[in-house]
């Protein structure tokens, strides 16, 4: 019997299509099984007692627009606009790598808090595109800006920055942390085939960062979902250079260290991922979409937004995008648009902001945040 809080729908699509040849030995009979391939949740929690103080974020110098890449690499003119709603992104300069690109986001979070790094006493960094295998990112952050603090990568993909915000939240609602730094960040310019008219243009690199203290009990996260469905993990995915698949010349020839995505069905998952998980978490608060005063989805594609909000009856005005600029920044999409829309003042004392997180994985959060 399903559980009343949890169940599972099937999509109809070929799954051996979105399975990737290199994927690991143990799973090559997955297919032989009957397994659904989305997975959908009702489990929801609370989080409050907890504010974010300040909001900092950053994006490198290097502006790169749909232009260059069409002349670069003779990608179909208009392609990009038209299918992605992109104009531009930025690209990590030469040398800047994502823990760089993380510690200038700090840095403003830090000073738009007007607090010293020595009241950070944790730090949480949503990325899968670390400098390094390991040491974490976080612990790179960490010894840059001289904190006194653990830290630790959360590894969420698209998702890491809703991953990590309550995944520091909660140390701060349980008192065991009493200023945490929470950072989305990631240099994806670096994972993707350049060449690629799929992938490739829908990619900036970023980096957003929040500064959370504890609250008064009506603020944070009056209702949240994280979600996971390991079963679509090939449909975006990079293949080799992990313990299953290790790097080899000919892989590398190959580009199987780049990433990889099954696009039209990446699109028919997000799609229900965003509408569902939004409904649910609203449904549990005892919410519609009226009560929120703005909605910031990860920044993914125009068309999966446009779609979301046309299902759920949200108005154009009531969400904010910042796609056509910086393109798909993976983690620190929403930081960055968070950031974008505080400083414009969107964002007041008391207003119910809706933060949609949906990637690889597959993985999903969703969190109803009261400012």
């Amino acid at each position: 019997m399903k559980s009343p809080l949890t169940e599972s729908i099937e999509v109809s699509i070929d799954v051996h299509k979105v399975r990737n040849e290199l994927q690991p030995s143990s799973r090559e009979n997955v297919d032989d099984e009957p397994r659904l391939l989305f997975r959908r949740s009702k489990r929801v929690q609370r989080l409050t007692g907890v504010g974010i103080r300040s909001i900092g974020s950053y994006v490198p110098s290097r502006i790169v627009t749909n232009e260059e890449l069409e002349q670069r690499y003779g990608f179909e003119e208009g392609w990009i606009k038209r299918r992605t709603g992109i104009s531009q992104r930025r690209f990590a300069g030469e040398g800047e790598s994502t823990s760089d690109l993380a510690v200038e986001a700090a840095k403003r979070a830090i000073a738009s808090a007007r607090i010293s790094a020595d009241d950070i006493d944790l730090v949480v960094v949503g990325t899968f595109t670390p400098d390094y295998t390991c040491p974490s990112t976080a612990c790179l952050v960490q010894e840059k800006l001289n904190l006194d603090a653990p830290a630790m990568d959360i590894q969420a993909a698209c998702s890491g920055f809703m991953y990590a915000l309550v995944t520091g939240a909660q140390f701060v609602a349980t008192g065991n942390a009493r200023c945490a730094l929470v950072i989305g960040a990631d240099v994806n310019s670096r994972i993707v085939r350049p060449d690629d008219q799929r992938i490739a243009p829908l990619f900036g690199d970023g980096a957003g960062a929040v500064i959370l203290e504890a609250g008064e009990q009506d603020q944070g996260l009056i209702c949240y979902q994280l979600g996971a469905d390991g079963a679509g993990g090939g449909m975006l995915d990079r293949p080799a250079g992990g313990t299953a698949i290790p790097l080899t010349p000919e892989l590398v020839a190959e580009g199987k260290h780049f990433l990889q995505m099954d696009g039209r069905n990446v699109f028919k998952w997000a799609i229900q991922a965003v509408t569902e998980s939004i409904e649910t978490v609203l449904e549990q608060a005892g919410m519609t979409t009226d009560d929120v005063s703005l909605f910031v989805l990860h920044q993914a594609n125009i068309r999966i937004i446009d779609h979301a909000m046309k299902v759920l009856n949200i108005p154009r005005s009531k969400v904010y995008n910042n796609l056509d600029r910086v393109g798909n920044t993976s983690a620190a999409s929403i930081p960055l648009a968070l950031d974008e829309a505080y400083r414009e003042g969107r964002i007041h004392r008391g207003d119910v902001v809706l933060m949609c997180g949906f990637g690889a994985g597959l993985t999903w959060g969703t969190g109803l945040f009261r400012w």
